[in-house]
């Protein structure tokens, strides 16, 4: 990507979303914490049961604006066809420079342990990953939104460090907060079918700038109160249940060959249900081959030649174990 390429801000694109969010908690099932010179704090599951809707839009909130996801019964799996589908015409920034959970947080040198990967358009604007380089892209944000996969709000030392690294006051910056568990929780994280193709796509090197449209859709898990099988659920939906959509300009040979890496058969590690998966590495989920985490089936389309390249599985039979 030119570093001289103007780009839209992700937070200012998300902020109504976070701000309708916060309108709808009610409904939504979610409550809102907003004192004054504090950051607002939104728990969407920790708490509270929160809602399959505000997982949606919490998805939405994700992509920094730059994407829409929606749910239907379309899906391939006959005993679960609620699909969740996300679609991006920017699908690099959207997935990549605010989506994807690349900020680790802790409460370093304090008492609660607490520990969390931070996603959403807030990462942008701190870009303290190495990604923002590569991305060319980092967002002068006056508010940011973060959202965390955790059972807890974060701590006030969490909370400082990110409204810091974002040259933000603190009341500027708005945490949701959902655990994997949670109705919220898991729809979200199913929702990141597409982010991981395009985590996967550059993870092997393709050149992300070719990378110009992208759809993802995966099957809307059910939530589980264990958390390794609320993990198992979410990754098994994409990994075995996944399909994602790639438009490249680019010759065919670089389509197929990017096609031809991104699914999830690539790893050696496919096969079984993610929780069978996580437990034979003994809890260590870095163990587990990092191919792993992709869409179970891909296609990528040339825009330059009107090809398209499929590589890939559906695995409809893990999907219904894991679910069941």
């Amino acid at each position: 990507m030119s570093s001289t390429t103007v780009r839209p801000s992700v937070n200012a694109l998300a902020a109504p979303l976070v701000e309708a969010l916060v309108a709808d908690a009610a409904k939504l099932r979610l409550t809102v914490t907003a004192n004054s010179g504090e950051a607002r704090l939104v728990n969407a599951g920790a708490t509270v049961l929160g809602s399959i809707e505000a997982g949606r839009r919490i998805a939405e909130i994700c992509l920094g604006g730059l994407g829409t996801v929606t749910i239907a019964p379309t899906g391939p799996v006959a005993a679960w066809p609620y699909t969740i589908t996300v679609h991006s015409t920017d699908p690099v920034l959207a997935c990549l420079g605010s989506q994807y959970a690349g900020w680790s947080l802790a409460d370093e040198g304090g008492t609660s342990g607490f520990f969390a990967l931070g996603s959403g358009p807030g990462r942008a604007a701190a870009a303290v990953e190495h990604l923002f380089e590569e991305l060319h892209y980092k967002d002068n944000a006056v508010q940011i939104a973060l959202v965390l996969e955790s059972a807890s709000a974060p701590p006030a030392s969490v909370v400082a460090k990110v409204a810091e690294a974002a040259g933000v006051p603190l009341e500027a910056v708005t945490f949701i907060y959902a655990p994997t568990q949670s109705l919220a929780g898991s729809t979200q994280v199913v929702a990141r079918v597409l982010e991981v193709a395009l985590h996967k796509a550059h993870s092997v090197g393709f050149d992300l700038a070719k990378i110009v449209d992208g759809i993802g859709a995966a099957p809307l898990s059910p939530p589980h109160p264990d958390f390794i099988q609320a993990m198992g659920r979410t990754n098994d939906a994409i990994i075995y249940g996944g399909r994602v959509q790639l438009f490249v300009d680019a010759e065919d040979a670089d389509a197929k060959g990017l096609a031809e890496a991104l699914p999830s058969t690539t790893s050696r590690d496919h096969g079984a249900p993610f929780a069978e998966i996580f437990a034979r590495f003994n809890g260590d989920f870095y163990a587990i081959d990092s191919h792993l985490f992709s869409p179970a089936e891909v296609v990528v389309t040339s825009v330059r030649t009107g090809h398209s390249h499929r590589s890939g599985r559906l695995v409809p039979d893990l999907v219904e174990r894991s679910f069941a």
